[in-house]
């Protein structure tokens, strides 16, 4: 099992970090290891995506349903089927006085024991490159915004 939770400030507003989570096709162009996603299903309330990640000599597709909240801002996943003995993740946007306060959490064990265990020793890593990666592209997307806070965190592993 490998868990993370997460509260970050960033400096943009909670609607715009919301479309960039949710616009789960684009991840293979900025988010490291996603290889390609492809959207089975999709209406303004959810989704059902394939995502192929990949590292090193591992490369795995799995398939996730995506409940979408665009009234409360909130983004909840579960998976459906790939390498996972189980994935849930999920995404709070809430408003801040200096941009947006992101919740995230995240939970999962893979099938195969090899590879999770290269996955917990590479976790703290991945997960801070990936959070890296949502906010520069939240950067190129909306502006970046004046230095005002430094990606205040609070983080949970």
């Amino acid at each position: 099992m490998t868990v993370h939770a997460e509260k970050r400030v960033v400096p943009h507003r909670p609607e715009e970090l919301y479309a960039l989570v949710a616009d789960v096709r684009r991840y293979p162009e900025f988010l490291p290891w996603c290889m390609a996603a492809r959207i089975r299903e999709q209406d303004e309330r959810a989704l059902s995506a394939d995502l192929i990640i990949g590292f090193q000599m591992f490369r795995e597709r799995f398939t996730s349903h995506v409940e979408l909240s665009p009234e409360t801002l909130e983004i909840n996943v579960r998976y459906a089927e790939g390498p996972f003995r189980y994935l849930s993740n999920s995404w709070r946007f809430l408003p801040h006085k200096d941009g947006c306060e992101i919740d995230f959490y995240v939970d999962f064990e893979f099938n195969s024991r090899l590879l999770q265990s290269v996955i917990e020793t590479l976790f703290t890593e991945a997960v801070r490159r990936m959070v890296k990666a949502f906010e520069e592209r939240a950067d190129a997307l909306y502006g970046r915004p004046p230095a005002q806070i430094s990606g205040q965190s609070v983080t949970q592993s």
